[in-house]
């Protein structure tokens, strides 16, 4: 990628004090203690000093109406993350997805730093020295937009908009922008703007006067008269009134909105349709899977979080038992547990499943680190416990050494691409045997005006033989304990 950083490279020798390089050669890892693979303990003084510049940030518009459109619109942002524990290259790999957040939110990056610390400052995340340089780093790139990578409590955040002179965005918010963004259905958008709320209820802030104490009347000196004197109601008191409010509303429209999907889930159940959930990192290819195993025609598009709303699509066995796909709202490392909760209606499509394809985007550098970001929300969600397979997608661009690791732990896992259709039928085979399977054997002689029931035995059991004889239609089958009780009648020891 091109970088848009030359007034920075011309003031890096006067103002300051950042590491270049991308990679250190193991000589001057040796001699300063720095190694990727140390844990924040026993920092060199050199290396908690200095922001770490991370190269490749600079988002790359090479077509001249491109970048006349998006000069437009864009806003110019600079990323800045603080480097904790794991190793550089973990760190480096963060800011990349924080890079893609927010090309998906519509900004324009422009560079981005790390700073190496032990834990982050609690007053300017970075640590008042560090603000100072990013300051006049964000002077001379011309940035209009800071965002950090971890979600900023409401003190760092103002601090840094005091000092900065600019916008400061946390991740969070950065994530709850791309979902208000992308949001399409009623129950997405009250979800969103539930987690905004949430989110937005613990940093109000006001500016000048529009926190001074409202004393009714304006009365004399004091300004409040008799009866009037007093602190009054304040602008920000008042707008979280509103917001406790708004929270209220939502929540009550959510809870008739997840009526409505527990009623449809019920439903499914009733008829013992088993039903496989597709859940994973955000643009692993979790739609485009859906479309290639059941033709759903979901919006495909490279961009994180490009769908919200859960899509459940019928399908059939080879056998011609009838199941039901869900795709899920994609994941993140850091999920903002304000969206998890909001979405917990949603995510509970993937508890109550009875298997879970699991999608890793197997072209991403650290496709590890994907599985635990997603494992840790299921577990939040309660879904820790359901049936798993490992779909590792986009394997006609992965590096099968990449992959190897993955393999050898995960033992139910498989290679696909759901663009090219390498090993679709592989999976497929491998989600039909992984389904539950009916438990009650019945023998049955079924009268030839009840074609109705031999086709519910298809699509709701396993056949195992159908013959058609003089007297009716002779099937033994396996079929779930409801079904069984209707056709208790035809049961061959009861007809004869």
């Amino acid at each position: 990628m091109t970088t848009q950083s030359n007034a920075y490279d011309e003031s890096t020798d006067a103002d300051f004090d950042l590491i270049q390089d991308d990679v250190i050669d193991d000589d001057k890892a040796a001699s300063s203690g720095y190694d990727r693979e140390l844990s924040t303990e026993g920092l060199e003084l050199e290396e908690r000093q200095a922001l770490r510049r991370v190269v490749g940030m600079s988002t790359e518009l090479t077509d001249i109406s491109e970048v006349e459109y998006r000069k437009l619109l864009l806003e110019r942002v600079l990323l800045v993350g603080v480097w904790t524990e794991g190793s550089a290259e973990d760190a480096e790999n963060s800011l990349a997805e924080l890079k893609l957040l927010a090309e998906t939110a519509g900004s324009e990056v422009l560079d981005g730093v790390i700073q190496r610390r032990k834990k982050p400052d609690p007053a300017t995340f970075i640590g008042s020295g560090k603000v100072h340089d990013l300051r006049n780093l964000v002077a001379s790139l011309g940035a209009d937009t800071v965002i950090a990578d971890g979600e900023l409590a409401p003190a760092q955040l103002r601090n840094l908009e005091d000092k900065l002179k600019v916008k400061v965005v946390d991740r969070t918010a950065l994530i709850l922008d791309i979902f208000a963004q992308h949001a399409k259905s009623k129950e997405g958008k009250a979800q969103v703007e539930l987690a905004q709320l949430q989110y937005m209820k613990q940093r109000l802030r006001g500016w000048g006067g529009n926190l001074s104490r409202q004393a009714g009347g304006r009365v004399g000196a004091a300004g409040g008269g008799i009866g009037g004197r007093g602190p009054g109601e304040t602008k920000i008191e008042t707008d979280r009134r509103r917001i406790n409010t708004k929270i209220a509303k939502l929540r009550h429209e959510l809870k008739a909105l997840k009526g409505t999907r527990s009623t449809m889930r019920q439903e499914r159940r009733r008829h013992s349709i088993p039903s496989v959930a597709i859940a994973g990192y955000t643009n692993a290819g979790k739609s485009s899977l859906l479309n290639r195993m059941t033709g759903a025609g979901v919006l495909v598009e490279n961009a994180l979080f490009a769908t919200l709303d859960p899509t459940t699509r019928r399908t059939t066995t080879s056998d011609g038992r009838v199941y039901t796909f869900t795709d899920t709202v994609g994941f993140v490392r850091h999920l903002p547990h304000d969206i998890v909760e909001a979405f917990r209606s949603t995510l509970e499509e993937v508890a109550d499943a009875d298997l879970l394809l699991h999608v890793v985007d197997g072209s991403h550098p650290d496709p590890l680190a994907q599985i635990q970001a997603v494992r840790e929300v299921l577990a939040e969600i309660g879904a820790g416990n359901v049936q798993e397979i490992i779909v590792i997608n986009k394997g006609d661009l992965a590096d099968p050494m990449a992959l190897a690791p993955i393999l050898h732990r995960e033992p139910r896992a498989i290679v696909v691409s759901a663009q090219t259709g390498e090993g679709i039928d592989k999976l497929t085979a491998l989600v039909e045997a992984s389904l539950p399977q009916p438990d009650v054997s019945v023998d049955l002689l079924l009268p030839y005006d009840r074609g109705d029931l031999v086709s519910r035995i298809h699509s709701e059991g396993s056949v195992d033989t159908l013959e058609h004889t003089g007297e009716g239609t002779r099937v033994a089958a396996r079929v779930h304990a409801g079904l069984a009780d209707e056709l208790a009648p035809y049961e061959v020891s009861a007809t004869h």
